[in-house]
Protein backbone atom coordinates (compact mmCIF):
# COMPACT_ATOMS: atom_id res chain seq x y z
CA UNK A 1 0.00 0.00 0.00
CA UNK A 2 1.62 3.90 -0.99
CA UNK A 3 0.57 6.31 1.56
CA UNK A 4 0.51 9.79 1.26
CA UNK A 5 1.66 11.39 4.45
CA UNK A 6 0.41 15.94 4.50
CA UNK A 7 0.49 18.21 6.67
CA UNK A 8 -0.79 21.95 6.00
CA UNK A 9 -0.32 25.47 7.47
CA UNK A 10 -3.37 27.92 7.44
CA UNK A 11 -4.73 31.13 7.67
CA UNK A 12 -6.87 29.90 10.52
CA UNK A 13 -9.75 31.41 10.81
CA UNK A 14 -10.11 31.07 6.83
CA UNK A 15 -8.59 27.99 6.35
CA UNK A 16 -6.71 28.82 3.46
CA UNK A 17 -3.79 27.16 3.08
CA UNK A 18 -0.40 28.94 3.04
CA UNK A 19 1.91 25.85 2.81
CA UNK A 20 1.80 22.06 2.08
CA UNK A 21 4.35 19.46 2.48
CA UNK A 22 3.64 15.66 0.98
CA UNK A 23 5.89 12.66 1.53
CA UNK A 24 5.20 9.81 -0.42
CA UNK A 25 5.80 6.47 1.48
CA UNK A 26 5.58 2.85 0.19
CA UNK A 27 5.92 1.73 4.04
CA UNK A 28 9.35 1.39 4.04
CA UNK A 29 11.11 4.88 1.86
CA UNK A 30 10.07 7.41 0.97
CA UNK A 31 9.67 7.57 -2.58
CA UNK A 32 8.84 11.14 -3.63
CA UNK A 33 7.76 15.02 -2.43
CA UNK A 34 6.14 17.99 -2.80
CA UNK A 35 6.45 20.98 -0.70
CA UNK A 36 5.15 24.59 -1.70
CA UNK A 37 4.56 27.71 -0.17
CA UNK A 38 0.81 29.17 -1.20
CA UNK A 39 -0.70 32.35 -1.62
CA UNK A 40 -4.02 32.02 0.12
CA UNK A 41 -4.87 35.36 -1.56
CA UNK A 42 -6.08 36.83 1.66
CA UNK A 43 -4.11 38.14 4.58
CA UNK A 44 -1.90 36.31 6.76
CA UNK A 45 -3.12 36.92 10.47
CA UNK A 46 -0.23 38.05 13.02
CA UNK A 47 -0.80 35.29 15.31
CA UNK A 48 -1.24 32.91 12.78
CA UNK A 49 2.79 34.32 11.29
CA UNK A 50 4.14 34.57 14.91
CA UNK A 51 3.29 30.58 14.94
CA UNK A 52 3.90 29.36 11.65
CA UNK A 53 6.68 31.92 10.53
CA UNK A 54 4.95 32.63 7.79
CA UNK A 55 4.03 35.84 6.42
CA UNK A 56 1.93 37.85 3.39
CA UNK A 57 5.32 38.77 2.23
CA UNK A 58 6.79 35.11 1.75
CA UNK A 59 3.43 33.61 -0.12
CA UNK A 60 3.28 36.87 -1.93
CA UNK A 61 5.19 35.08 -5.21
CA UNK A 62 4.02 31.73 -4.08
CA UNK A 63 1.77 29.52 -6.24
CA UNK A 64 -1.83 29.27 -5.88
CA UNK A 65 -3.83 26.41 -4.63
CA UNK A 66 -5.69 26.29 -8.15
CA UNK A 67 -1.65 26.42 -10.11
CA UNK A 68 -0.45 23.28 -7.54
CA UNK A 69 -3.55 21.60 -7.65
CA UNK A 70 -2.89 19.09 -10.41
CA UNK A 71 0.55 18.52 -8.43
CA UNK A 72 -1.54 17.39 -5.46
CA UNK A 73 -3.82 15.16 -7.31
CA UNK A 74 -0.90 13.81 -9.31
CA UNK A 75 1.21 12.34 -6.02
CA UNK A 76 -1.85 11.51 -3.89
CA UNK A 77 -3.32 9.84 -6.63
CA UNK A 78 -4.14 5.88 -5.59
CA UNK A 79 -2.73 6.23 -2.29
CA UNK A 80 -4.10 6.58 1.27
CA UNK A 81 -4.03 10.08 2.66
CA UNK A 82 -2.32 10.27 6.03
CA UNK A 83 -2.11 12.88 8.68
CA UNK A 84 -1.72 13.97 12.30
CA UNK A 85 -5.70 15.01 12.95
CA UNK A 86 -6.51 14.23 9.43
CA UNK A 87 -9.90 15.35 9.28
CA UNK A 88 -8.52 18.85 9.78
CA UNK A 89 -5.82 18.62 6.81
CA UNK A 90 -8.15 16.27 4.37
CA UNK A 91 -11.07 18.80 4.54
CA UNK A 92 -9.23 22.03 4.25
CA UNK A 93 -7.29 20.50 0.90
CA UNK A 94 -10.87 19.11 0.04
CA UNK A 95 -12.68 22.47 0.44
CA UNK A 96 -9.27 23.91 -1.71
CA UNK A 97 -10.33 21.41 -4.13
CA UNK A 98 -13.88 22.11 -4.49
CA UNK A 99 -13.64 26.26 -4.97
CA UNK A 100 -11.54 25.32 -8.13
CA UNK A 101 -14.26 22.84 -9.00
CA UNK A 102 -12.71 19.75 -8.28
CA UNK A 103 -13.80 16.91 -6.05
CA UNK A 104 -11.36 15.21 -3.72
CA UNK A 105 -12.05 11.76 -2.45
CA UNK A 106 -9.10 9.27 -0.89
CA UNK A 107 -9.00 6.86 1.77
CA UNK A 108 -7.73 8.22 5.08
CA UNK A 109 -6.18 7.25 8.02
CA UNK A 110 -4.87 9.50 11.59
CA UNK A 111 -1.70 9.06 13.22
CA UNK A 112 -3.51 10.59 16.78
CA UNK A 113 -6.44 7.55 16.44
CA UNK A 114 -3.55 4.91 15.47
CA UNK A 115 -1.07 6.24 18.25
CA UNK A 116 -3.92 6.03 20.67
CA UNK A 117 -4.62 2.31 19.71
CA UNK A 118 -1.42 1.23 19.15
CA UNK A 119 0.30 3.25 21.87
CA UNK A 120 -1.71 3.21 24.98
CA UNK A 121 -1.76 5.52 27.79
CA UNK A 122 0.35 8.66 26.81
CA UNK A 123 -0.80 11.59 28.32
CA UNK A 124 -0.87 13.45 25.07
CA UNK A 125 -1.49 12.48 21.42
CA UNK A 126 -0.60 16.26 20.28
CA UNK A 127 2.28 15.94 17.81
CA UNK A 128 4.53 18.27 19.50
CA UNK A 129 4.03 15.64 23.16
CA UNK A 130 4.10 12.21 21.11
CA UNK A 131 7.36 13.07 19.61
CA UNK A 132 8.80 14.48 22.18
CA UNK A 133 7.86 11.26 24.15
CA UNK A 134 8.93 8.89 21.18
CA UNK A 135 12.45 11.24 21.17
CA UNK A 136 11.33 11.70 17.53
CA UNK A 137 13.40 15.36 16.15
CA UNK A 138 11.04 17.64 14.89
CA UNK A 139 12.71 20.67 12.23
CA UNK A 140 10.84 23.37 11.77
CA UNK A 141 8.01 22.93 14.30
CA UNK A 142 4.54 24.47 12.95
CA UNK A 143 5.75 24.45 9.50
CA UNK A 144 4.24 22.39 6.94
CA UNK A 145 7.97 20.28 5.99
CA UNK A 146 9.10 19.80 9.47
CA UNK A 147 5.53 18.37 11.06
CA UNK A 148 4.94 15.98 7.56
CA UNK A 149 8.32 14.53 7.96
CA UNK A 150 8.34 13.95 11.57
CA UNK A 151 4.71 12.32 11.40
CA UNK A 152 6.42 10.08 8.43
CA UNK A 153 8.91 9.07 11.14
CA UNK A 154 5.80 8.46 13.97
CA UNK A 155 3.75 6.64 10.64
CA UNK A 156 6.85 4.32 10.53
CA UNK A 157 6.88 3.41 13.91
CA UNK A 158 3.27 2.74 13.92
CA UNK A 159 3.56 0.20 11.20
CA UNK A 160 6.31 -1.65 13.42
CA UNK A 161 4.17 -1.92 15.80
CA UNK A 162 2.45 -5.73 17.13
CA UNK A 163 -0.60 -6.01 15.98
CA UNK A 164 -0.96 -2.89 13.46
CA UNK A 165 -1.39 -4.55 10.32
CA UNK A 166 -5.29 -5.89 11.97
CA UNK A 167 -5.34 -2.17 13.33
CA UNK A 168 -4.91 -0.51 10.29
CA UNK A 169 -6.78 -2.84 8.51
CA UNK A 170 -9.94 -2.29 10.63
CA UNK A 171 -9.30 1.29 10.45
CA UNK A 172 -9.50 1.38 6.99
CA UNK A 173 -12.44 -0.98 6.08
CA UNK A 174 -15.55 1.26 4.76
CA UNK A 175 -17.64 0.27 8.01
CA UNK A 176 -14.90 2.24 10.50
CA UNK A 177 -15.52 5.34 12.39
CA UNK A 178 -12.37 5.52 12.98
CA UNK A 179 -11.21 8.31 9.89
CA UNK A 180 -14.66 10.07 11.06
CA UNK A 181 -13.94 10.27 15.07
CA UNK A 182 -12.55 13.67 15.74
CA UNK A 183 -8.39 12.53 16.74
CA UNK A 184 -9.17 13.07 20.21
CA UNK A 185 -12.19 11.46 21.19
CA UNK A 186 -11.48 8.08 21.96
CA UNK A 187 -13.35 5.12 20.12
CA UNK A 188 -15.21 4.11 23.59
CA UNK A 189 -16.44 7.60 24.24
CA UNK A 190 -18.61 7.27 21.09
CA UNK A 191 -19.39 3.77 21.12
CA UNK A 192 -21.17 4.21 24.48
CA UNK A 193 -23.36 7.12 23.62
CA UNK A 194 -27.09 5.70 23.43
CA UNK A 195 -29.29 5.66 20.43
CA UNK A 196 -32.22 7.04 22.66
CA UNK A 197 -33.36 11.11 22.81
CA UNK A 198 -31.67 13.20 24.79
CA UNK A 199 -28.83 16.25 25.49
CA UNK A 200 -25.08 15.55 23.92
CA UNK A 201 -22.33 17.60 26.03
CA UNK A 202 -19.16 18.04 23.65
CA UNK A 203 -16.66 18.68 26.19
CA UNK A 204 -12.61 20.01 25.21
CA UNK A 205 -9.38 18.70 26.68
CA UNK A 206 -9.93 20.26 29.98
CA UNK A 207 -13.23 19.13 30.35
CA UNK A 208 -14.99 22.00 29.50
CA UNK A 209 -18.44 22.19 27.66
CA UNK A 210 -17.45 23.61 24.55
CA UNK A 211 -21.30 22.81 23.11
CA UNK A 212 -24.84 21.20 23.57
CA UNK A 213 -27.17 19.51 21.16
CA UNK A 214 -30.17 17.79 21.74
CA UNK A 215 -31.77 14.89 19.51
CA UNK A 216 -34.35 11.96 19.27
CA UNK A 217 -31.06 9.41 19.05
CA UNK A 218 -28.44 10.75 20.42
CA UNK A 219 -25.63 8.33 18.71
CA UNK A 220 -27.23 9.23 15.37
CA UNK A 221 -27.05 13.20 16.02
CA UNK A 222 -23.54 13.06 17.60
CA UNK A 223 -22.06 11.23 14.16
CA UNK A 224 -23.67 13.56 12.02
CA UNK A 225 -21.33 16.62 13.67
CA UNK A 226 -18.48 14.56 12.60
CA UNK A 227 -19.66 14.07 8.43
CA UNK A 228 -19.92 17.97 8.47
CA UNK A 229 -17.35 19.69 6.46
CA UNK A 230 -19.41 23.58 7.71
CA UNK A 231 -15.78 25.35 9.71
CA UNK A 232 -17.31 25.77 12.86
CA UNK A 233 -17.89 21.83 13.03
CA UNK A 234 -14.50 21.02 11.99
CA UNK A 235 -13.34 23.57 14.69
CA UNK A 236 -15.59 22.01 17.01
CA UNK A 237 -15.03 18.54 16.39
CA UNK A 238 -11.14 19.34 16.55
CA UNK A 239 -11.53 20.41 20.19
CA UNK A 240 -13.64 17.47 20.77
CA UNK A 241 -12.12 14.71 23.55
CA UNK A 242 -15.26 13.70 25.70
CA UNK A 243 -18.65 13.43 25.10
CA UNK A 244 -21.13 13.41 28.07
CA UNK A 245 -24.96 12.78 27.72
CA UNK A 246 -28.33 12.84 29.52
CA UNK A 247 -31.39 10.99 28.84
CA UNK A 248 -34.51 12.65 28.58
CA UNK A 249 -37.11 10.20 27.46
CA UNK A 250 -38.72 12.48 24.44
CA UNK A 251 -37.45 14.60 22.17
CA UNK A 252 -39.98 17.42 23.74
CA UNK A 253 -38.06 17.14 26.97
CA UNK A 254 -34.75 16.98 25.63
CA UNK A 255 -35.51 20.72 23.51
CA UNK A 256 -35.98 21.63 27.36
CA UNK A 257 -33.27 20.18 28.79
CA UNK A 258 -30.99 21.98 25.94
CA UNK A 259 -32.07 25.35 26.08
CA UNK A 260 -31.60 25.59 30.19
CA UNK A 261 -28.11 23.70 29.66
CA UNK A 262 -27.42 26.19 27.18
CA UNK A 263 -28.01 29.02 29.40
CA UNK A 264 -26.72 27.85 32.29
CA UNK A 265 -22.96 26.99 30.53
CA UNK A 266 -22.74 29.18 27.62
CA UNK A 267 -20.62 26.82 25.06
CA UNK A 268 -18.42 28.55 22.87
CA UNK A 269 -20.47 26.84 19.93
CA UNK A 270 -23.52 27.49 21.10
CA UNK A 271 -23.39 31.37 19.71
CA UNK A 272 -27.03 32.07 18.82
CA UNK A 273 -28.54 31.26 22.03
CA UNK A 274 -26.13 33.44 24.23
CA UNK A 275 -28.75 36.08 24.20
CA UNK A 276 -30.48 37.17 27.42
CA UNK A 277 -34.36 37.26 26.16
CA UNK A 278 -36.42 39.92 27.53
CA UNK A 279 -39.82 39.37 29.37
CA UNK A 280 -42.77 41.67 28.36
CA UNK A 281 -46.43 41.36 30.45
CA UNK A 282 -49.54 43.17 30.27
CA UNK A 283 -51.39 44.67 33.63
CA UNK A 284 -53.89 47.04 33.99
CA UNK A 285 -53.98 50.53 36.19
CA UNK A 286 -56.75 52.98 36.43
CA UNK A 287 -56.34 56.53 35.12
CA UNK A 288 -57.84 59.93 37.18
CA UNK A 289 -60.82 60.45 35.22
CA UNK A 290 -61.36 56.99 36.72
CA UNK A 291 -60.94 54.91 33.12
CA UNK A 292 -59.64 51.45 33.38
CA UNK A 293 -56.07 50.81 31.04
CA UNK A 294 -54.59 47.73 29.64
CA UNK A 295 -50.92 48.46 28.87
CA UNK A 296 -47.54 46.64 28.58
CA UNK A 297 -44.11 46.65 29.65
CA UNK A 298 -41.09 44.71 30.08
CA UNK A 299 -42.07 42.03 32.84
CA UNK A 300 -39.30 43.55 35.68
CA UNK A 301 -41.60 47.21 35.20
CA UNK A 302 -44.95 45.77 35.47
CA UNK A 303 -46.71 45.47 38.80
CA UNK A 304 -48.92 42.88 38.81
CA UNK A 305 -48.44 41.22 35.72
CA UNK A 306 -51.55 39.06 34.05
CA UNK A 307 -50.23 37.71 31.14
CA UNK A 308 -46.25 37.04 30.74
CA UNK A 309 -45.04 37.19 26.67
CA UNK A 310 -41.53 36.79 25.68
CA UNK A 311 -41.33 39.20 23.24
CA UNK A 312 -43.16 42.28 22.27
CA UNK A 313 -44.53 41.10 18.81
CA UNK A 314 -46.51 38.71 20.82
CA UNK A 315 -47.76 40.51 23.41
CA UNK A 316 -48.74 43.98 20.92
CA UNK A 317 -50.31 41.62 19.09
CA UNK A 318 -52.19 39.67 21.45
CA UNK A 319 -53.64 42.73 23.03
CA UNK A 320 -55.21 43.75 19.84
CA UNK A 321 -56.97 40.28 19.79
CA UNK A 322 -58.61 42.17 23.06
CA UNK A 323 -59.21 45.09 21.87
CA UNK A 324 -60.96 43.21 18.93
CA UNK A 325 -63.14 40.92 21.02
CA UNK A 326 -63.71 42.98 23.60
CA UNK A 327 -64.22 46.64 21.98
CA UNK A 328 -61.81 48.61 23.46
CA UNK A 329 -59.68 51.69 22.48
CA UNK A 330 -56.36 51.19 21.17
CA UNK A 331 -55.79 54.15 22.78
CA UNK A 332 -56.06 52.98 26.80
CA UNK A 333 -54.78 49.63 25.03
CA UNK A 334 -51.29 51.42 24.53
CA UNK A 335 -51.14 50.43 20.83
CA UNK A 336 -51.35 53.89 20.00
CA UNK A 337 -49.54 56.64 22.15
CA UNK A 338 -49.16 60.73 21.41
CA UNK A 339 -53.31 60.86 20.06
CA UNK A 340 -55.84 62.43 21.92
CA UNK A 341 -58.56 59.86 20.04
CA UNK A 342 -57.59 56.57 18.42
CA UNK A 343 -57.44 55.64 15.02
CA UNK A 344 -55.86 52.33 14.40
CA UNK A 345 -55.27 51.08 11.32
CA UNK A 346 -56.51 47.44 12.29
CA UNK A 347 -59.26 48.15 14.94
CA UNK A 348 -61.97 50.31 14.59
CA UNK A 349 -64.39 48.34 17.87
CA UNK A 350 -63.74 51.07 20.11
CA UNK A 351 -66.90 53.04 21.16
CA UNK A 352 -65.53 56.23 21.44
CA UNK A 353 -63.69 56.55 25.29
CA UNK A 354 -60.88 58.55 24.14
CA UNK A 355 -63.70 60.80 22.21
CA UNK A 356 -65.81 61.15 25.89
CA UNK A 357 -67.95 59.50 23.85
CA UNK A 358 -68.66 56.69 26.40
CA UNK A 359 -68.48 56.78 29.92
CA UNK A 360 -66.12 54.75 32.45
CA UNK A 361 -68.47 52.73 33.90
CA UNK A 362 -69.65 50.35 30.79
CA UNK A 363 -66.02 50.83 29.43
CA UNK A 364 -64.71 49.70 32.57
CA UNK A 365 -66.71 46.34 32.48
CA UNK A 366 -65.37 45.23 29.38
CA UNK A 367 -61.80 45.51 30.58
CA UNK A 368 -62.93 43.49 33.52
CA UNK A 369 -64.06 41.29 31.45
CA UNK A 370 -60.90 41.03 29.48
CA UNK A 371 -58.65 40.71 31.94
CA UNK A 372 -61.24 37.58 33.64
CA UNK A 373 -60.45 36.22 29.49
CA UNK A 374 -56.80 36.40 30.43
CA UNK A 375 -56.42 34.83 33.59
CA UNK A 376 -58.95 31.84 32.82
CA UNK A 377 -56.98 31.39 29.42
CA UNK A 378 -53.71 31.07 31.13
CA UNK A 379 -53.79 27.47 30.71
CA UNK A 380 -52.66 24.89 33.92
CA UNK A 381 -51.13 21.95 31.99
CA UNK A 382 -49.18 18.36 32.69
CA UNK A 383 -47.70 17.35 29.35
CA UNK A 384 -47.13 13.27 29.63
CA UNK A 385 -44.18 12.10 28.12
CA UNK A 386 -42.32 8.95 27.74
CA UNK A 387 -39.49 8.13 29.88
CA UNK A 388 -36.17 7.29 29.90
CA UNK A 389 -36.84 3.88 30.44
CA UNK A 390 -39.77 1.36 30.41
CA UNK A 391 -40.06 1.57 33.92
CA UNK A 392 -40.60 5.42 34.46
CA UNK A 393 -42.74 8.15 32.66
CA UNK A 394 -42.50 12.04 32.09
CA UNK A 395 -44.02 15.20 32.93
CA UNK A 396 -43.89 18.51 31.85
CA UNK A 397 -45.64 20.86 33.91
CA UNK A 398 -47.59 24.34 33.37
CA UNK A 399 -49.15 26.07 35.61
CA UNK A 400 -50.96 29.42 34.49
CA UNK A 401 -49.34 29.74 31.06
CA UNK A 402 -45.93 29.35 32.55
CA UNK A 403 -43.59 26.59 31.97
CA UNK A 404 -42.18 25.37 35.97
CA UNK A 405 -40.13 22.25 34.94
CA UNK A 406 -40.36 18.45 33.77
CA UNK A 407 -39.66 15.44 36.05
CA UNK A 408 -39.58 11.51 35.77
CA UNK A 409 -41.76 9.07 37.98
CA UNK A 410 -41.47 5.44 38.41
CA UNK A 411 -44.63 4.30 37.11
CA UNK A 412 -45.13 2.36 40.36
CA UNK A 413 -45.63 5.35 41.77
CA UNK A 414 -49.35 6.28 42.84
CA UNK A 415 -50.04 9.91 41.42
CA UNK A 416 -53.53 11.36 42.20
CA UNK A 417 -53.13 15.18 42.02
CA UNK A 418 -51.20 18.18 40.70
CA UNK A 419 -49.60 18.52 44.31
CA UNK A 420 -48.05 14.54 43.94
CA UNK A 421 -46.24 15.43 41.30
CA UNK A 422 -44.02 18.53 43.13
CA UNK A 423 -41.59 15.93 44.42
CA UNK A 424 -40.71 14.87 40.95
CA UNK A 425 -40.66 18.01 39.67
CA UNK A 426 -37.14 19.30 38.34
CA UNK A 427 -37.83 23.50 38.29
CA UNK A 428 -36.86 25.45 35.52
CA UNK A 429 -36.80 29.06 34.12
CA UNK A 430 -39.24 30.42 31.52
CA UNK A 431 -37.83 32.73 29.12
CA UNK A 432 -38.85 33.10 24.98
CA UNK A 433 -37.17 30.03 23.93
CA UNK A 434 -38.92 27.79 25.68
CA UNK A 435 -42.34 29.85 24.96
CA UNK A 436 -41.41 29.45 21.79
CA UNK A 437 -40.50 25.72 21.92
CA UNK A 438 -44.26 25.06 24.07
CA UNK A 439 -46.24 27.71 22.06
CA UNK A 440 -48.25 25.47 19.91
CA UNK A 441 -49.46 24.04 23.19
CA UNK A 442 -50.08 27.25 25.29
CA UNK A 443 -51.99 29.52 22.83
Amino acid sequence: MIYTIIDVETTGQSNKITEISIFKYDGKQIINEFTSLVNPKTLIPDFITALTGIDNYMVANAPTFSEIAKDILAITEGTTFVAHNVNFDYNVIRNEFKDVGIDFNRKKLCTVRLSRKLFPGFKSYSLGKLCTTLNIHIVDRHRARGDAEATVILFEMLLNQPNSETVFNDFLKKTSKEATLPSHLPTTVFNNLPNKAGVYYFKNKKDKIIYIGKAKDIKKRVLSHFYSKTKKSLDMCRETSNIDFELSGSELIALLMEDAAIKHHYPEYNQLAKRAPKSYAIFNYEDRQGVMHLAYNTLTATPNPIQTFYNITDCRQYLEKLCIQFELCPKFCHLQESTTACNHFKIDTCKGICKGEELPEPYNSRVLEAIEYLKSHAKDLILKQEGRHDQEEAFILIESGNYRGYGFIDKTEQITNQEDLEDFLIPQKNNMDIQRILSKLLY
